[in-house]
């Protein structure tokens, strides 16, 4: 579409919403002349009657009310993004509340809420650290953050980080006594750590998969936790097997205190996403937020 073409709806919306030509001319500060030229082009261009004109009033054709109904979200829309964009350069303000588990606050958000504080000093964030997959409307957050795979289908998903990996560990010690298992089913015959996640409210099963077959796998040992941190130090303990996520072990397995095992069974998976209610437009501090998480390959 020109940009002629652009203004002449314009015009014409601005007759519809005043019903006058003159109160339409001071609306858009030029003459009623211009503006009666303008909608009598936009006619024959249209090849339809946009209006009825009487010597006391300006009232849309059939065809003029659905042009209206089509233009007005249009042109709403296209206002509060000018809007939006405006505020951008007159420093954000404002607080952005954000539901997260304790894993993706760290390794995903922190970097980024970090360089927005300090950037933007009228931004304040909220990260309420949660491992339960909270009501974010009902809660009042403007977003939380989850794996891809736990995100409501009802929701704006944006996607904040890399695939993500788990990872079977054990000490060298553990391994020396009780070998390594070589598929998933031998978990059943190890000393494994459990742990429970309020979501789930029982254990978690253990997840595997290999050439597009799933494997999920109830493993048992001496221990029950619900803290990934506790879980890394009894691990480190030689008390069992622990199943975490791979970052996690990264560190543990490069200095030698742990070995995985299992490795070919572990597949990527979807990981974090940033979501929140569809909104046709975002309040500029959180804008600000999603553009700087927006996870890019490379």
């Amino acid at each position: 579409m020109r940009r002629e073409e652009l203004s002449d709806l314009a015009v014409f919306l601005a007759v519809a919403e005043e019903r006058s030509f003159t109160r339409a001319a001071a609306r858009l500060a030029t003459s009623q002349s211009a503006i009666s030229q303008i909608v009598r082009r936009l006619e024959t261009r249209m090849g339809v009657k946009l209006l009825t004109r009487t010597t006391r009033n300006v009232a849309p054709t059939d065809a003029g009310e659905q042009l209206v109904e089509t233009l007005r979200p249009a042109f709403n829309d296209i206002d509060a993004r000018l809007s939006a964009l405006s505020a951008l350069g007159e420093r954000p303000s404002g607080t952005v509340r954000i539901t997260t588990s304790r894993h993706a606050a760290e390794r995903i958000l922190w970097p980024a809420v970090v360089k927005l504080l300090r950037d933007y000093p009228a931004v304040q964030v909220e990260l309420s650290i949660d491992s339960q997959l909270t009501d974010i409307i009902a809660e009042r957050f403007d977003a939380g953050v989850r794996l891809g795979e736990q995100v409501a289908k009802d929701m704006i998903a944006v996607r904040i980080g890399p695939e993500l990996r788990m990872a079977v560990v054990g000490t060298p010690s553990y391994f020396a006594e009780h070998g390594r298992p070589a598929t998933p089913h031998d978990l059943t015959r190890h000393a494994c750590i459990n742990i429970r996640f309020a979501t789930k409210g029982g254990l978690y099963i253990w997840e595997f998969g290999r050439d597009g077959r799933d494997l999920n796998v109830r493993v048992d040992g001496p221990l029950i936790l619900n803290d990934v941190g506790m879980l890394m130090t009894a691990a480190t303990e030689g008390l069992g097997l622990a199943f975490v996520m791979e970052d996690h072990a990264e560190a543990l397995i490069a200095n030698g205190k742990l070995i995985r095992v299992l490795e070919d069974w572990c597949p990527p998976f979807a990981g974090y996403h940033l979501y929140y209610p569809d909104r046709r437009q975002l309040p500029p501090a959180f804008a600000l937020l999603v553009n700087a998480l927006r996870y890019r390959e490379g």
